[in-house]
């Protein structure tokens, strides 16, 4: 690109930022604040909890009430949640006491391994399919919808003792950083009403970050669980590509995109994360992906990037975002007395064209014209934009904008092949790389929580997250305090090919470092 329209596009680019901020401010500046936690129960990660049912200190339905009374108090303000079983997750909370009351201590350790989340609520997006609850995945064609059976990661949060208490809220389709639809309406941020919670797993993320669910089931196709876990403060992990099954979700993913789409945890607390992830994936994918391994950090290889280049179709990476990744360098340096290397991959600048034109590359899948019919026939983008603009259109603004998008990428233009090509390269680069031992520090995003539906202006800033799922790398969000906004600040963890459990165990360390998640409430 010429450097003269790269200039002048990065001076438009700060122009628009800044008056946006401003514009903003005005309709989106002031907060609600949320309740107190009013359990200690709320402050446990979903291990912890665990324990203390089987150890008979607490019951399980005395876990869910306090949860479900959470969700009820926060749900009010923050508007996650889109539809719940909290009468039939009581039931099944009674059912887990009564099989406790009954065992002995040799099969109460049994449990700790077969059922590792015995009688610990979770929750799950309003993408998957979950029986007898709302399948809308934001779309209004499916607001009468409901699930017809558990999808697979459900069904394997259930068979390891798990109780699905609600589904949470998404952006329409789950193709958008911010959780607004024309079923549910808008989720908030926990820190700050005004501020947005992030998507497509906004409901989620904004559910575990506020202290009611412990844990939750996000799914990522472009940084749909590490946005919302980024935004709301909480650890989430894209796993390595194929090895969580993202079957009963919506939309359905084909040929090349069942590479980039994975299905992930979401957590408060980073002990959850390998636990979760083993359930998730399997015995099998477990395995292979050694998680049980003992990782040592001071025999990791650490990288970092400051930034992307400087993409002047992104907002520049926030001052506080680049203080915390020094910071959270600088304490791994002097807990481990490990080298910490700069590196600039330069294939990183063109991240957008690579995510673009790599999710363009799959012919064999509907449109996204099509999954906003439904499947049942293809929406018209500019006639829905039209109705839109008269307030009568049933889809929403960015759903609208991508299914324009969607029809100007010219596949068999050489802009379009060099970009998928870079990709490769890319791919191939950064796992040589990383190797069996290495893992970048790389920004969450370019900067903190924006407020609501300014995304719309900021569009291009999920690139940060987006191009690690067309490489296929596991990554793990991790959360570093609340910064001057308000709201969460925090780094992306990236690994080498089913190296998940490096960068889950540098999570682990910086929990312990930093604090992992910082409650938005006061506790009582």
């Amino acid at each position: 690109m010429n450097p003269l329209i790269v200039g002048l596009l990065k001076i438009l680019r700060l122009m628009v930022d800044f008056v946006s901020e401003i514009i903003f401010f005005c309709f989106h500046g002031s907060t609600k604040p949320l309740p107190p936690l009013s359990s200690p129960l709320l402050l446990d990660s979903a291990t912890v909890v665990a324990r203390k049912i089987r150890e008979r200190k607490i019951t399980s339905v005395e876990c869910v009430r306090v949860v479900i009374d959470r969700i009820r108090e926060i749900d009010a303000i923050l508007t996650c949640v889109v539809d719940s079983r909290y009468e039939d997750a009581i039931r099944e909370a009674g059912e887990v006491d009564l099989q406790l009351a009954s065992l002995g201590p040799q099969e109460l350790e049994e449990l700790k391994i077969s059922k590792p989340f015995l009688g610990v609520p979770f929750s799950c997006k309003d993408c998957f399919s979950a029986k007898g609850l709302s399948h809308t995945a934001g779309l209004y064609l499916r607001k009468d919808i409901k699930g017809e059976y558990d999808a697979p990661v459900i069904e394997r949060m259930k068979n390891a003792g798990g109780i699905l208490v609600c589904v949470s809220n998404v952006s329409e389709m789950c193709m958008w950083w911010e959780a607004s639809n024309k079923v549910t309406g808008r989720t908030c941020n926990p820190y700050h009403t005004g501020r947005t919670a992030g998507g497509s797993s906004g409901g989620e993320g904004c559910l575990i970050g506020a202290g009611s669910t412990p844990l939750g089931i996000g799914s990522d196709v472009g940084g749909s669980i590490r946005m919302p876990c980024f935004f709301n403060g909480i650890f989430g992990h894209k796993p390595s590509t194929r090895i969580v099954p993202n079957t009963g979700g919506l939309p359905e993913a084909h040929g090349k995109h069942e590479d980039y789409l994975v299905t992930g945890p979401m957590c408060r607390n980073a002990e959850d994360l390998i636990p979760m992830l083993s359930v998730l994936a399997g015995p099998e994918k477990t395995r292979l992906l050694r998680l049980t391994d003992e990782v040592k950090i001071k025999n990791l290889k650490f990288y970092f990037a400051e930034d992307d280049g400087g993409f002047p179709l992104v907002s520049p990476v926030h001052p506080e975002l680049k203080v915390a990744q020094k910071n959270f360098i600088a304490g791994f340096k002097r807990e481990f007395n490990i080298q910490v290397e700069k590196v600039k991959i330069d294939e990183l600048y063109h991240s957008l064209g690579i995510w673009m034109n790599s999710m363009a590359s799959e012919k064999n899948r509907p449109s996204f014209c099509s999954d906003l019919a439904d499947n049942k026939g293809a929406v018209n983008p500019w006639l829905e934009m039209f109705k839109w603009i008269l307030n009568i259109s049933k889809h929403t603004l960015p759903a609208l904008l991508l299914g324009m998008s969607e029809k100007m990428i010219n596949t068999t233009s050489k802009e379009h092949l060099k970009c998928v090509e870079l990709g490769e390269k890319l791919k191939i680069k950064l796992n040589e790389l990383l190797g069996e031992n290495g893992v970048l520090i790389y920004p969450s995003h370019s900067t903190p929580a924006p407020y609501h539906s300014q995304p719309i202006l900021k569009s291009f800033n999920f690139s940060y997250t987006a191009v690690f799922n067309i490489l296929g790398v596991p990554v793990t969000q991790v959360p570093l305090g609340v910064g001057s906004w308000g709201v969460p600040l925090g780094v992306q963890v990236v690994a080498g090919l089913n190296m998940d459990r490096n960068s889950l165990a540098v999570a682990l360390e910086a929990q312990r470092m930093f604090g992992g998640w910082f409650p938005p409430a006061p506790v009582l």
